[in-house]
């Protein structure tokens, strides 16, 4: 996993709780890296992983709840970090449409070695995107928060279901079903 996902994890973990947080979930989660993390690195996903059932030790909270929130904070930091991906985008359907084709074969040119999940776009129309979700990793609640940070950033009330599917070849599947409202 890229490194630019822990640094902003830590990030996000500072400002909604604290540095000294910072400091206990590393220690706790005891990650080979010690919590040093460069943003073009490349890290284990368990290492976060660890990180997040720290956090979630320590706060009480959730870790899918965790997860989910840190989603959204991290297309929030996608939007000011890469403002050239919303260029002409006209929606949050528009986008999230997009993200195979078009945002991950970017990020496949800036970082060749990335391990990105699939997105197929099952079904798009002007009321209804259905996305199938595929990764060996098991970060579905990851990928709702990012749709969550994509939605408040258009300011369009979508509603979300997930829908599990099986698991094929080694893949963790999950299907989001996004439904204007109104």
């Amino acid at each position: 996993m890229k490194g630019v996902v822990f640094t902003e994890f830590l990030e996000m973990v500072e400002d909604r709780f604290s540095a000294d947080m910072v400091d206990h979930i590393i220690d706790d989660a005891q990650v080979p890296h010690g919590g040093v993390y460069t943003a073009v690195g490349t890290y284990p996903h368990g290492e976060i992983v660890a990180m997040v059932m720290a956090l979630s030790q320590r706060s009480g909270t959730p870790a899918p709840d965790l997860i989910r929130v840190f989603g959204q904070h991290l297309f929030g930091r996608f939007v000011l970090a890469y403002p050239h991906f919303f260029i002409g985008v006209k929606d949050a359907f528009h986008f999230l449409s997009g993200i195979e084709n078009i945002i991950h074969a970017e990020v496949l040119k800036l970082y060749p070695d990335a391990e990105l999940p699939k997105f197929i776009v099952e079904h798009h129309d002007p009321h209804r995107l259905v996305l199938l979700y595929q990764s060996p990793r098991h970060f579905e609640d990851l990928a709702e928060g990012l749709m969550r940070g994509c939605l408040a950033h258009f300011g369009e009330p979508i509603h979300i279901e997930r829908e599990p599917t099986p698991t094929t070849a080694g893949a963790h599947a999950q299907r989001f079903v996004l439904t204007r409202q109104g």
